[in-house]
Parts: structure tokens; C-alpha cells; sequence
């Protein structure tokens, strides 16, 4: 790292105290005006990292994979004693989230065929009966935690459903995602003593069991699939081959605990977050409701409103500059997704939520190589719950402030309170 920009008014993106309590939308104002492109110093845990606030910067860095590389590690700025023995940097190449071209490619075209939009048009029906049977589960109650008992709920569904796993196992898979994405949160530390809860160890054991589980978990899924293959994406991946070669099960182990994480929670954030947002503003909820024909571009602006994943890491493989700030190699950048779909240059009026916005050219689902697998299935999940949401309970309204998670990472949302 050489020249940095100062870090204006004390702001520690490294916080996650900042999103917690919904004030980095705040921050990320103050830091596209006037520090786009900064060093944000890390601890004695944690590394340094250059932040990257603008929607024009992070286009740059995600059209380059081959200069800023994901396979030393996508989240966070990644603990210095890892870095140190090398550990960290040893954990690319696992899963297609950290991978680098030209594998990452090879890779991602094994399950590509499952997440066009023909597949995704395909299971609409099955996405609406699962809906409804979701509401189904409301509708005699007047209240509920809209996160536990509904938006959660589908995502789980599809991703469960297309990895092959029974019903009785989703709520496992609901709680280990939870242990993994959301091990900085005390509420998903519950094996660790209650003195220690809250704290940097409390979240790196958190997410290693929670990681442990679910790998053991789908060892015995693929056991069971190499004596009884079936069309799931677990026993697609032990048929595929990459170079004329079988994946290893670590491979696919890897494939599996991907698809399960990214195929549940962002979207559930999205669907919770835009409940939110249409609670927030009215006006675009009645719009909503008069002109059906806004649902495609209403869906677009919950992902950009939602931006459910904080940020993305890369580690520059070469000495580059940003906005005239000098990145080294083996500097870490991290993209922040809530700031570039709120940047000023780019989106009219951008703290307005506004369901007719058009373009809409948001980066909720990122750019580039590793633009997500999974946005055809999420834009159909958020269209067919609101759809039906608002058919059958179209006076549901917010009653209490989201809980939102702890993390600089997930945009979660843990419990949010309603009434219909």
C-alpha cells in the first residue's frame, strides 16, 4: 500500500456496528464526495483494505479479473494471522465464489443450464404453490416475524428443492446458513460460551462449525447419491467433469455449501428489505397495487433499494491506481454494492424508492466473471411472493424497526414484525 487518501470524519467501514444500525447509508454519502477511494487501516486482527464507494470504480475493478483476483478470499478484509502463515491465501480455487479465470468458468457452465431463464420460467409454478402454502401458514394469525415465517422461507425452499433435500432437513440448512453468514451476530452464536459472544474468535468459531456441519452434511448427501443418483444438482456435479476429469468431492462439497449459503439469504434479505422499503413509501406500495404491470421494475428497485450484499473483495495481483489513488499488489479492495446503487452520477434522485425507476442499471447481483448464478431465481422469488403478499394481505404493514444483522457483509435483516 502506498499513498492513501485520509479517512474522513473517523468513518470505520470495518464496523459492523455501522450497519447494524442502518447508518452506512449515511457514511457512504460523506464518502463518495469526499474520500471515493480510501485505505481503511485495519487492527492487530484484522488487514487494512482500500474501499472503492463509486458505481464507475467498482465496474472497473470487477470487469478485471485477471488484476483483482478473488481467490484469496471474497469477504472481509481477511485476519492478519492468516495472511501471515499463508493460510488464507491457500483457500482459493475451493468454490466458484473464489475462483479466478480460466476455472471459475469451466466450473460455473456445470450448473449454468439449471439457472437460465427457461429453468427459472419452468419452476414459477412450483415457486407460486410454495408461496401460498407460506401464506398459508399466516393466514389465521394476525401478526408475525415476517422474516422467520415467510421471507426466509421460499429462497429455502427452491435452493432445498433443487439440491434434493427433504423437508424435515431445511430448517437445519436455515441454521447453518445462519451460523456461517451470520457468525459476527451474537444471536448465531450459541455454542459459544455467552461471556465470549460478540467477539472476533466468537465469530470465526461460529462460522467454522457451522461450515464443518453443513460439508459433513453433504458428505452423506453425496454417499447417498453415488448409490442412488437422482437429477439434483448434487448428483449432476458427481457426473460432471472438467477437462476430461471427475471433480473431487472437495470440489463439490464446496459447490454444495455455496449453492445452499447464497441460494437462501440474499434473497430472503431482499424480499424482508423491500417489505421494508414499501412501508416506508406508501405511495409506491399503492402504485404497486393499482398497476401490476410495475412489478418488473418494482423487483429491480428492491435489489437496488435492498443491495442485500454489503460488499465483495479482490486483491490486486499488480501495482494499478484508482481515482488516482495508488492500489499495490496484494492490496485488498473491497467493493461497497449499497454505495455505487446509491451513487448520485449514476441514479436520479437515489434515496427515493421508486418503483417505476427506469434505467435501473442497479449492481445488486455485481458485474463481470462473477455476476450471480442465482439472480434469474431470486427476481422470480421476490415477483411471486410480493404478488401474492399483496393479493392476499395487501394491508400488511411493518409494526416495529427491523433487527438487522451484524455484519459489514450480509445486509440481513433477523426479525421483522408485522401486521396484516
Amino acid at each position: 500500500m502506498t499513498t492513501a487518501q485520509a479517512l474522513p470524519h473517523g468513518i470505520n467501514l470495518q464496523d459492523p456496528r455501522l450497519f447494524m444500525n442502518d447508518q452506512a447509508h449515511d457514511a457512504f454519502r460523506v464518502l463518495r464526495a469526499e474520500a471515493p477511494v480510501h485505505w481503511n487501516p485495519g487492527t492487530e486482527q484484522l488487514n487494512g483494505f482500500w474501499s472503492v464507494t463509486k458505481y464507475a470504480d467498482i465496474l472497473q475493478v470487477s470487469r478485471h479479473p485477471e488484476l483483482f483476483i478473488s481467490s484469496k478470499g471474497i469477504a472481509g478484509s481477511g485476519l492478519r494471522a492468516l495472511d501471515a502463515t499463508g493460510t488464507q491465501a491457500n483457500q482459493g480455487n475451493v468454490s466458484i465464489i473464489t475462483m479466478d479465470p480460466p476455472r471459475h468458468v469451466k466450473m460455473r457452465r456445470l450448473v449454468n443450464k439449471g439457472f437460465t431463464p427457461r429453468a427459472v420460467n419452468a419452476m414459477e409454478p412450483q415457486i407460486r404453490q410454495v408461496t401460498n402454502e407460506i401464506l398459508d401458514g399466516i393466514a389465521g394469525r394476525s401478526s408475525c416475524d415476517f422474516v422467520l415465517d415467510v421471507s426466509s422461507q421460499l429462497p429455502l425452499a427452491v435452493i432445498c428443492g433443487m439440491m434434493g433435500l427433504e423437508r424435515d432437513v431445511w430448517p437445519l440448512m436455515f441454521e447453518l446458513t445462519n451460523s456461517v453468514l451470520g457468525s459476527g451476530d451474537p444471536e448465531y452464536q450459541a455454542d459459544v460460551p455467552e461471556e465470549e459472544r460478540g467477539s472476533g474468535e466468537a465469530a470465526r468459531r461460529t462460522a467454522m462449525m457451522g461450515r464443518m456441519r453443513m460439508v459433513e452434511y453433504f458428505r452423506e448427501v453425496l454417499e447417498r447419491r453415488r448409490r442412488e443418483p437422482g437429477t439434483d444438482l448434487p448428483s449432476i456435479l458427481l457426473e460432471s467433469e472438467v477437462d476430461g476429469e471427475k471433480l473431487t468431492e472437495g470440489d463439490i462439497l464446496a459447490f454444495c455449501f455455496l449453492l445452499i449459503l447464497a441460494g437462501n439469504e440474499t434473497t430472503r434479505n431482499a424480499i424482508s428489505g423491500g417489505l421494508v422499503a414499501f412501508s416506508q413509501f406508501p405511495e409506491q406500495k399503492r402504485r404497486l397495487l393499482n398497476d401490476w404491470s410495475l412489478v418488473e421494475s418494482a423487483v429491480e428497485e428492491i435489489c437496488r433499494w435492498t443491495s442485500p450484499l454489503h460488499h465483495m473483495s479482490r486483491v490486486a495481483t499488480a501495482d494499478t491506481e484508482i481515482r488516482g489513488q495508488r492500489i499495490a499488489a496484494g492490496d485488498r479492495v473491497i467493493m461497497w454494492y449499497p454505495s455505487a446503487n446509491r451513487d448520485e452520477e449514476v441514479f436520479a434522485d437515489p434515496y427515493t424508492f421508486d418503483i417505476t425507476r427506469d434505467p435501473n442499471e442497479h449492481l445488486a447481483f455485481g458485474i463481470g466473471e462473477h455476476f450471480c448464478l442465482g439472480a434469474g431465481f431470486a427476481r422470480k422469488e421476490i415477483r411471486v411472493m410480493f404478488e401474492e403478499l399483496f393479493r392476499r394481505f395487501p394491508n400488511i404493514e411493518v409494526t416495529a424497526p427491523p433487527d438487522r444483522l451484524r455484519s459489514n457483509f450480509i445486509n440481513g435483516i433477523k426479525h421483522l414484525q408485522v401486521a396484516y
